[in-house]
């Protein structure tokens, strides 16, 4: 409640340029969306909105321009479209059944794909960047079930802006965690505001 007072103060005078950081922290999922909807509305009415997030699910939703930040610095800027790009093109991401061969899975996905598989053992998941084509899913799993491999999931998946982030930042979570870990508590709450 205190996050939409808050936002509805700032509005009493509409200005023309609004400047909100992270307003939708701490927020449960209805909340968010609702002030998701609040901020869609201010744009399309005209209001220019300059928008601090972590949450880059929002950014992608709500921003017709972003920029990246790591350590201060501006690493890139685009769409949402143009930075997914940078990373590349669609994935196939399967997870296997357990039991299921996930060296034989990885094989079969390196025919469809281009590039190595990633490969995830201990989550059984197997994903590989292609070029989608009509009926793509449907050749992989019933090669996969050709060969008796059993799949509890499979999806098509566009590059997020978590995969551009962790992309062009060049570090993985567990870098990121090590990061924290190797700083003060007082640089570590610092780091996460």
């Amino acid at each position: 409640m205190r996050r939409r007072l808050d936002l509805a103060a700032s509005l009493i005078a509409r200005p023309p340029v609004l400047f909100l950081d992270e307003p939708t922290t701490g927020l449960d999922p209805r909340g968010r969306l609702g002030m998701w909807d609040i901020i869609a509305s201010l744009v399309r009415e005209g209001t220019t909105l300059v928008l601090t997030t972590q949450y880059l699910e929002e950014a992608d939703s709500l921003a017709s321009n972003i920029a990246v930040i790591d350590h201060g610095t501006v690493i890139a800027r685009g769409t949402a479209s143009e930075l997914k790009a940078t990373v590349g093109g669609e994935r196939i991401e399967i997870t296997l059944s357990p039991g299921a061969d996930v060296a034989t899975a990885a094989r079969i996905l390196s025919g469809f794909g281009d590039g190595v598989p990633a490969v995830d053992e201990g989550a059984r998941k197997v994903s590989v960047g292609v070029r989608s084509e009509p009926g793509l899913i449907n050749q992989v799993v019933v090669t996969l079930d050709e060969q008796n491999i059993q799949l509890d999931d499979i999806v098509l998946r566009r590059p997020t802006l978590d995969d551009v982030f962790l992309t062009l930042t060049g570090r993985g979570l567990d870098e990121a965690e090590s990061e924290a870990t190797d700083l003060s508590p007082d640089e570590q709450v610092q780091e996460a505001a």
